[in-house]
């Protein structure tokens, strides 16, 4: 009988085969692989709604005060972009940190839950944490074990894709994360509301703005708009705002070497000195010693999937 470990066995092997430096994006576009032989600092980036399976190692992602320590005994599932923290905690040069990392698209959702014929998701049911740990199990693991295989017979991959990731998507829904993909999924659900709001405040960190904009954005009340999005990401709206200003400020410095009142200035902070704070409380140094500390070098192998905050549309 085919198991888990017998999965993530091969998934290791062509983990290992496909994936040579830290991260590749493979043939199938939807599909990143990454490799570290060395444990991480805690690295800033934020995570849009993607499924991660580590097939050898462990990592710690951080969200706000909330952490997820997690190995290949569970997936992740990210339902919307949150601004998080992660660090590699298990990797040597001889095992690896070897992970897959799957992007989900709510539209592909949507048109399953169409054709299974699902039921719509109450408008009213309370917003949940966009983010999640679930126990692996072959229905996870089976299909990525195929669409890796694609990987190998690349012309196999316009025909069989779809359909992989169609059953994976199902495999999702019907696992404990299943009610966050649905109501992303479900146009005027408490989770979709508010993931149109974070995806207005992505393009709009840098200014200054109102939060009862926002919350008529999300189509919601004042203090509806608070309690849900709190319960989506873990934060206020003005503590995501932050996270993300901060998380621009620090990648400005790093790639492009300016000082941390230019990376303020540049990220709509008026105050360097509320800026180095905020920084420092964040981060657990002052702009100057910890951009030094982290290095281009560092950021660039060590965090592959660290963006631009604004690039979340």
């Amino acid at each position: 009988m085919t198991d888990v470990s017998s999965h993530l066995a091969e998934l290791q092997r062509m983990t290992l085969h496909h994936c040579r430096k830290s991260s590749v994006i493979t043939a199938i576009p939807e599909l990143t692989l990454y490799r570290a032989e060395a444990l991480s600092e805690p690295l800033p980036f934020v995570s849009e709604p993607k499924v991660y399976v580590i097939v050898q190692g462990r990592q710690q992602i951080m969200l706000r005060d909330k952490v997820f320590d997690y190995d290949a005994s569970h997936y992740l599932v990210t339902a919307v972009d949150l601004p998080v923290a992660g660090c590699i905690t298990q990797a040597s040069h001889d095992h690896p940190y070897l992970a897959l990392c799957l992007t989900l698209d709510p539209a592909q959702i949507a048109e399953l839950l169409l054709a299974v014929n699902d039921r719509q998701v109450d408008p009213y049911q309370a917003c949940i944490m966009g983010m999640g740990l679930s126990p692996l199990n072959t229905h996870i693991t089976g299909p990525l074990l195929r669409l890796m295989s694609l990987l190998d017979q690349p012309e196999d991959i316009s025909i069989l894709k779809p359909l992989i990731i169609k059953e994976l998507l199902y495999r999702l829904l019907q696992g404990d994360q299943g009610c966050a993909l649905k109501q992303i999924a479900t146009a005027g659900s408490s989770l979709s509301q508010i993931n149109r709001a974070i995806h207005w405040i992505a393009r709009h960190f840098m200014h200054a703005f109102d939060i009862a904009d926002v919350a008529g954005i999300a189509g919601m009340s004042l203090s509806t708009f608070h309690r849900h999005f709190r319960a989506a990401t873990n934060m206020s709206p003005m503590q995501y705002r932050t996270h993300l200003r901060l998380q621009e400020a620090r990648r400005r410095m790093v790639s492009e070497h300016i000082d941390a009142a230019q990376a303020a200035f540049s990220v709509g902070y008026e105050s360097p000195s509320q800026f180095s704070r905020e920084y420092k409380r964040m981060f657990g140094r002052p702009p100057a010693q910890d951009v030094k500390a982290v290095g281009v070098s560092q950021d660039a192998e060590a965090a592959p999937n660290i963006k631009r905050a604004g690039g979340l549309s």
